[in-house]
């Protein structure tokens, strides 16, 4: 694919690792002192990955949201959701989960019972969308999509594969519904292909090296495990795209990822993410006084 712009690399940087839930450890490129947000994105970790002994698992136990969406998507592992709206499932490798908090709910994702007796490896990411605020107070929604499900697709010369997790990549479209135009999608380069990807003009873009190393945008800035590639953007609106190369020996796996910026005020605090400060004194109010339900411990909804 030829694309009539590529965008430049506004900057590499490498994600923070931080304590998450009970106790995980993620790498974390954002929000951090290099980067608190990414309109419209809030939040990107990565869990893992890690070898985790039989008993050792730990997970985020019972825990609100409101005001966003949540996307999981596991690699390795095994993980069980459960909410306050009566939803709940399990997460294996390849699977990905689509949870839209809208107005609220209490959700908690835990390793599996089988997971948790014989270990294993741990890897995946979360990635938070902000909403805007004609949804934020929506009823919240799931999409779950089995690794089977997901939209995937391999260039002509077989080099470059991908997997459509949102929006459209190789002539695959995904089969995701967003509330916002969104891509995600994760990429497989073999040594020494070269991917040419077209992005809109308007969306705020960058790349999380998962495996790998490559060089990227127009000045073929390197990048490698667990680094955050900041896209720039040109200025005069046309079609766009995005450049990878993998001049190694080795493939390279990256996660490629955009929306278009809301441009809305963000109040947020922990897991209430909203507009105004009063919009989030109102969802500690509601979490407290229950109105965000709550997860019993049979697992049907309260």
């Amino acid at each position: 694919m030829s694309t009539t712009y590529t965008r430049p690399v506004a900057r590499v940087f490498t994600a923070a690792q931080t304590q998450e839930g009970a106790g995980f450890y993620v790498n974390r490129p954002f929000p951090t002192r290099m980067l608190m947000d990414f309109d419209p994105f809030l939040l990107l970790d990565e869990m893992g990955p890690m070898q985790v002994a039989p008993g050792d698992a730990k997970g985020a136990p019972d825990h609100p949201h409101r005001g966003f969406e949540t996307v999981t998507y596991l690699l390795a592992g095994e993980m069980e959701h459960r909410d306050s709206q009566g939803h709940a499932g399990k997460l294996t490798p390849g699977d990905v989960q689509w949870m839209t908090a809208g107005a609220g709910v209490i959700h908690s994702e835990m390793p599996s019972k089988a997971f948790q007796e014989r270990g294993g490896e741990m890897h995946g990411f979360q990635l938070w969308v902000n909403l805007p605020r004609v949804d934020k107070m929506m009823t919240p929604r799931y999409q779950e999509l089995p690794a089977a499900g997901i939209p995937s697709a391999t260039s002509a010369d077989g080099k470059v594969s991908v997997r459509v997790i949102a929006g459209e990549a190789l002539g695959t479209k995904a089969a995701i519904e967003t509330r916002t135009p969104i891509l995600y999608q994760h990429f497989t380069l073999q040594p020494q292909a070269l991917l040419e990807q077209a992005v809109p003009a308007d969306f705020n873009v960058f790349a999380y090296v998962v495996n790998g190393e490559g060089e990227f945008g127009t000045e073929a800035s390197a990048a490698k495990k667990h680094q955050m590639v900041v896209f720039g953007s040109n200025d005069d609106g046309k079609g766009e795209g995005v450049t990878v190369r993998n001049v190694s020996d080795k493939p390279l796996s990256f996660l490629l990822i955009g929306g278009k910026p809301l441009g809305e005020p963000v109040a947020r605090y922990g897991p209430f993410v909203m507009n105004t400060e009063g919009e989030i004194r109102q969802a500690i109010l509601d979490f407290q006084a229950g109105r965000m339900g709550r997860i019993p411990a049979t697992g049907s909804a309260a």
